[in-house]
């Protein structure tokens, strides 16, 4: 694994911009993919790291999910990745009736809550950090997710409700 830092999370310029960060972009073997699924009625996350995207690997995953989850359907709301939709996959799912795939449409990763969710693992595992190998970066994924569980909340998909105004007209004025 070739050590690899990520920036620090962006923050505001002192002119008031926003500071963007470059994106550490490669292929290779000496990649680390971290899969994660939120619980959204509780806020609680499963995570895993692998060494690639594959099949096996995704099966894995859902192997986790559905073990944190032993009762009640799986409702499993994933993009369009072909580990996501290949054949091994769908034969795993139909052995497993009660996880049930949603697939977002393509380009409105909006529409999924665990985007959400991405931006502050991101945040607390690993901006600023330097990882020298695959076990470095399970440890960071691991401690996240816990410390994240430990505070978890139910997600909620759009922005709640302004507060009402109680006092709104309780005084008339007259001229």
């Amino acid at each position: 694994m070739i050590p690899r830092t990520f920036p620090s999370a962006p923050g505001w310029s002192p002119d008031g911009h926003r500071i963007k960060s470059e994106v550490d972009y490669g292929r290779g073997p000496e990649k680390t993919r971290v899969y994660g699924a939120l619980r959204v009625r509780d806020g609680h996350e499963v995570t895993m790291t692998a060494s690639s995207r594959s099949s096996a690997f995704y099966q894995q995953f859902l192997q986790k999910v559905e073990a944190a989850n032993p009762t009640g359907d799986i409702y499993v709301v994933t993009d369009n990745l072909s580990s996501h939709n290949s054949v091994s996959t769908r034969a795993w799912l139909e052995d497993h009736p009660g996880i049930r795939h949603v697939f977002i449409p393509v380009g409105a990763c909006w529409l999924n809550l665990q985007e959400g969710w991405w931006r502050i693992f991101r945040k607390a595992a690993l901006a600023g950090q330097s990882f020298g190998g695959p076990g470095e970066i399970e440890q960071a994924t691991r401690l996240a997710t816990s410390q994240l569980n430990t505070r978890a909340r139910p997600w909620v998909w759009g922005r709640p409700a302004p507060p009402t105004r109680l006092l709104r007209r309780r005084y008339v004025y007259t001229v």
